[in-house]
C-alpha cells in the first residue's frame, strides 16, 4: 500500500506529485553527497491544491508530504518515494512526523498571530527528516492580514521547507500567494472509485459503499461519515423531507427552526467532547485546583480559550447547516434531471418517491429558482446574516418556487 492509495479518482495529480516526489528525493540526495544539482526538477517550494468539496485536496497534500520523508531503501534502486511503509511515511501519514506541520482549523478563519508562529517554524531547517513540510488544509480561511504574512515566507522561503495550500478554488487565495505556488487542480471522483476505497479500506458492504458514494455524488469524506455513522444517516433524511413540509407557513417555520435545533446539537455535542478536556487540561497548566479559584492572572487565559470555543461552536453550526443547504441542492438537482428527461444519474435515488412528486407537481423554471434560494441561503449565511433568518427565508422561496 503506497501513501498514493487514498488518493481516488486522481491519476493525473498522483503522476505530478510522484514526479516531484522523486525530483525532490534526487535533489536532497545530490546535496548531501555534495553532487551538482540538475535543472528543470519537478519539484518546487509551494504548492497549492484546488477542487471541489471532497475531491481529496488535504489527501494529496498529506500523501505528497509522505513521499517527501519516504526512506525507503528502494528508492537508491530505482523505487518511486512513498512507499508507505517506512518509518517516514508512516508517521507522515498518522501525524507524528517531526518534520510535517499539518495545520486545519476549526474556528472561522485563521489568524495573524498562528500564521507568524508557522512562518517562524518554516525558516528552521528539518529536525530528522529530508523536508521541513507545512500543510495548510484550510487557506481560503487566512485572513487578510495572515495572508500578507504567509506571503514573505513563500516568496523567500527557506532551501529545504515545502509549504502546500488547500482551498476550494483559486479565488480563495490572496493573487500574491498564488503566484508564487505550483497549482494543482483535482476534481470531483467517480462515484465507484469513492465506493471501492469504502469497500476496500473501510470495509464497508458494497451496497451501502455504492449508495452513499452516489447520494454524496462523489464527496469522499461524506460518503464514509453516511457509510458508518447512524446518525449521520438520519439527519440527511431529515433534510430530504424538507421538500415536501413547506406546503404552507407554519411548515415552513418549522423546518427551518428544526434545522438551525439540528446543527446547534451537532455544536454542543462537540463542545462536550472537547471544551470540558480544554478548558480543565488548561486550568491544571495554570496551576488551578480541581474545585477552587483559579490563581491570579489567569483571567485573560481563561477567558482567551472561552472565545476560541465559541467560536468553534459558531463554525460548527455553520457547517452542519452547509451541510444539510448541500444535501437540499442535491435533491433539487435530481428534480430538474426528472423533469427535463436527463440522463444524468440521480444522486438521491432513496427517496425517489418524494423526488418524483416534486417534479410532478412543480415546473423547471420553479426548480431553478429553488436551487437559487438554497444558494442564496449559504451567500447569505457567508455575510454573518442570523442563521434562522437566512433559513426561514429560504424554506419560504421552497414553497413559492
Amino acid at each position: 500500500m503506497t501513501v498514493w492509495d487514498d488518493l481516488v479518482g486522481q491519476d493525473r495529480v498522483r503522476e505530478q506529485l510522484a514526479a516531484a516526489a522523486k525530483d525532490a528525493d534526487a535533489l536532497v540526495t545530490a546535496v548531501t553527497d555534495g553532487e551538482p544539482v540538475e535543472q528543470g526538477s519537478k519539484m518546487t517550494h509551494a504548492w497549492l491544491f484546488t477542487g471541489p468539496p471532497g475531491s481529496g485536496r488535504s489527501t494529496a497534500a498529506r500523501a505528497f508530504a509522505a513521499a517527501l520523508q519516504c526512506t525507503s531503501p528502494d528508492r537508491a534502486l530505482g523505487g518511486e518515494p512513498g512507499c508507505g511503509f517506512c518509518d517516514g511515511c508512516h508517521t507522515s501519514l498518522i501525524g507524528t512526523h517531526a518534520d510535517v506541520q499539518v495545520i486545519r482549523t476549526d474556528l472561522l478563519s485563521i489568524g495573524v498571530k498562528e500564521t507568524r508562529d508557522l512562518v517562524r517554524r518554516a525558516q528552521l531547517s528539518p529536525a530528522v527528516g529530508r523536508w521541513q513540510v507545512i500543510v495548510m488544509e484550510d487557506a481560503d480561511r487566512l485572513t487578510e492580514g495572515a495572508g500578507n504574512v504567509l506571503l514573505k515566507a513563500v516568496e523567500e522561503p527557506a532551501p529545504r521547507t515545502v509549504w502546500m495550500l488547500c482551498a476550494p478554488s483559486l479565488e480563495d487565495v490572496l493573487p500574491t500567494i498564488r503566484s508564487r505556488c505550483r497549482h494543482l487542480t483535482l476534481g470531483t471522483p467517480p462515484v465507484e472509485a469513492v465506493a471501492d476505497v469504502l469497500i476496500r479500506r473501510d470495509g464497508v458492504d458494497p451496497e451501502r459503499a455504492h449508495s452513499v458514494a452516489r447520494a454524496t455524488q462523489g464527496h469522499i469524506g461524506r460518503a464514509r461519515r453516511l457509510a458508518t455513522d447512524e446518525r449521520a444517516r438520519a439527519r440527511r433524511a431529515a433534510v430530504l423531507k424538507v421538500p415536501l413540509r413547506v406546503a404552507d407557513v407554519g411548515g415552513c417555520l418549522k423546518a427551518a427552526q428544526e434545522l438551525i435545533d439540528t446543527a446547534t446539537d451537532d455544536a454542543k455535542q462537540m463542545a462536550d467532547e472537547v471544551d470540558v478536556k480544554e478548558t480543565e487540561d488548561l486550568k491544571a497548566a495554570l496551576g488551578g485546583v480541581a474545585g477552587g479559584r483559579m490563581p491570579r492572572g489567569t483571567a485573560g487565559a481563561m477567558k482567551e480559550l472561552e472565545d476560541k470555543q465559541k467560536r468553534r461552536r459558531t463554525r460548527t453550526q455553520r457547517d452542519s447547516l452547509d451541510l444539510a443547504l448541500t444535501e437540499l441542492t442535491g435533491f433539487y438537482r435530481d428534480v430538474l434531471a426528472l423533469q427535463l428527461g436527463s440522463r444524468i444519474a440521480i444522486a438521491n435515488v432513496d427517496v425517489q418517491d418524494s423526488l418524483d412528486r416534486i417534479a410532478e407537481s412543480s415546473t423547471p423554471a420553479q426548480t431553478l429558482r429553488r436551487i437559487e434560494a438554497v444558494i442564496a441561503c449559504r451567500q447569505a449565511m457567508d455575510r454573518n446574516v442570523a442563521p434562522l433568518l437566512a433559513v426561514e427565508a429560504m424554506t419560504m422561496s421552497l414553497r413559492s418556487g
